[in-house]
């Protein structure tokens, strides 16, 4: 280890910053990829769920690339292309937004992660995605997660990250650090378990993006539907903790028993996908009483621990690009890992599109630092500590001496962060450099410094202060809607990006419609196909 501006940076961090610096390789960093998927909710004027189906003029949610939904009919999601650049992908974001605007009628998206007030659980809807078996396979999944988490818990928003580096640079590194070019897969290997490393870091280290970024303290009183919870009132309507950063992220969000022992090995990508294969393998006897079917109807996909590889909950999972037909572990297991989706991000109620170029600036810093740090396997109980510091930080992140623990002591959360900050620094320099932007990246990291320095600059803190002021959770997210929407509305798409999205959508139902027609056999036959598939045709 070496020390540089007072703090400990690696020798692997230091050799890897150098060897991109270096003028034979610059432009490597600029290749890599970015990609945003936004969830929000259609909600009506009074901010309650919209009961409206989800609208044809935006074109097949099982077909279109950037309009679809997620768990409800009224759940949104907006995916951008993947591009080099997150400024970019946040312009594509944005005109997906305004796209929308312009066919939702008086519909308001939702600005926050945590639900609108939500009818009862009978009368969400959940997703329909038409009656192929295609359509009907991701409808049932859906059943199923209602009956194993509830509706309401499937109704929360988040920001998913999806980040890549380009092979050349894993590439490169492998090269320089002695991978064997002759030996088979030998790249392909190591990328995939750089990529596997980068996700151990990111337990490491993930604590501090929810203090930086978490922006749900507050929550509608309806959304715990009854369930037992230590937060406290702030109104009738209101439920909150008065340092949470996250509780999106908290045990109040996604949680169930049955995933409550699953953890996922990240020490190799062959533990991971062995983990995840167990878990759609293995029978879990409470689903087990219920049965895939009842009175003749499917209600989940099977009876295991998990339907499908997705239904895991993570803050981060590594993904590669499925072909059709494929699942998700046998692309990893055939071709390895290809990038990262980061799934922790609240939904920021500031942010028209949910996030700011700030926020993603500092994100690819903050990952490219995980992925070239030196990052040793992690043991079951260094693990139990990643994650108390993970929850610590999500109910209480902002409370005065909050400490976490590092190599077996407590720690100040706020000495912790500013020591990470100036070991990202480098990185963000060396981004900076390689882009030309001009300071972009150090100055979106002095901006998460200041929140360090001052916990009421952070999300959490200005949205609890705007809640407290208004006096109501579901008034704050009302308001932001109608701020959004009005920016969107007063500022449409040019004739022809509106000719463009149109198109696209046409297109989209028009697949539906040909998946429709060209159907063949029974959904149960299709449904036992997928669930007797080889999950890792490589073990």
């Amino acid at each position: 280890m070496q020390y540089k501006k007072g703090n400990l940076v690696s020798n692997q961090l230091t050799r890897r910053l150098a060897l991109l610096d270096d003028d034979a390789h610059r432009g490597l960093l600029q290749q890599g990829l970015r990609g945003i998927e936004r969830e929000t909710l259609r909600v009506d004027g009074r901010g309650h769920l919209a009961r409206t189906p989800h609208p044809v003029r935006l074109g097949s949610a099982l077909t279109h690339p950037q309009i679809t939904t997620d768990y409800a009919e009224a759940l949104l999601e907006f995916i951008t292309p993947a591009e080099h650049d997150i400024g970019l992908a946040l312009h594509r974001l944005d005109a997906i937004h305004r796209y929308a605007y312009s066919k939702l009628g008086d519909e308001l998206l939702w600005s926050q992660s945590m639900p609108c007030e939500l009818p009862a659980e009978e009368d969400i809807e959940i997703a329909w995605y038409g009656k192929s078996n295609l359509g009907m396979l991701k409808h049932v999944y859906r059943r199923g997660l209602a009956l194993r988490y509830g509706k309401a818990m499937q109704c929360i928003a988040g920001i998913h990250y999806n980040y890549s580096l380009p092979e050349g640079l894993w590439q490169l590194l492998a090269q320089h650090e002695g991978i064997p070019e002759e030996r088979r897969n030998a790249l392909r290997d190591f990328q995939s378990e750089s990529y596997i490393a980068t996700i151990r870091n990111f337990r490491r280290y993930s604590w501090l993006l929810m203090y930086l970024f978490g922006a749900s303290p507050t929550l509608s009183t309806g959304f715990l539907r009854g369930r037992d919870h230590n937060l406290e009132t702030l109104s009738d309507d209101t439920l909150f903790l008065p340092y949470a950063t996250s509780l999106r992220m908290s045990d109040l969000g996604y949680q169930n028993d049955a995933q409550s022992g699953l953890r996922p090995h990240e020490n190799s990508l062959e533990s991971y996908v062995t983990s995840l294969m167990d878990a759609v393998k293995r029978p879990y006897p409470p689903y087990a009483d219920i049965g895939t079917k009842k009175d003749g109807e499917w209600v989940q996909l099977s009876t295991n621990i998990l339907q499908i590889e997705n239904e895991y909950y993570s803050t981060i999972r590594p993904k590669r690009v499925i072909r059709t037909g494929e699942r998700p572990v046998q692309a990893l297991c055939a071709r390895g890992v290809q990038y990262i989706e980061v799934r922790c991000l609240d939904v920021d109620p500031f942010e028209p599109v949910g996030i700011a170029l700030e926020t993603g600036r500092f994100l690819d810093a903050f990952l490219l630092f995980c992925a070239l740090e030196d990052s040793p396997i992690i043991n079951a109980m260094e693990g139990q500590v990643h994650a108390r510091n993970f929850a610590h930080t999500v109910k209480e992140g902002r409370r005065p001496g909050l400490t976490l623990t590092r190599n077996d002591h407590e720690v100040l959360l706020k000495d912790w962060a500013e020591e990470l900050l100036e070991r990202i620094r480098p990185v963000a320099e060396l981004l900076d450099r390689e882009h030309n932007y001009q300071g972009a990246h150090v100055d979106a990291l002095d901006a998460q410094k200041a929140k360090v320095l001052d916990p009421d600059k952070t999300p959490s803190a200005r949205v609890l202060q705007e809640v407290r002021t208004l006096g109501s959770f579901a008034q704050f997210g009302l308001r932001q809607s109608e701020l959004h929407a009005a920016a969107f509305r007063a500022d449409p798409l040019m004739p022809a990006e509106t000719a463009l999205f149109d198109e696209m959508a046409q297109a989209s139902l028009a697949e539906q419609a040909q998946i429709e027609t060209t159907d063949t056999g029974s959904f149960d036959d299709f449904v036992a196909a997928y669930n007797s598939s080889t999950l890792c045709r490589n073990s």
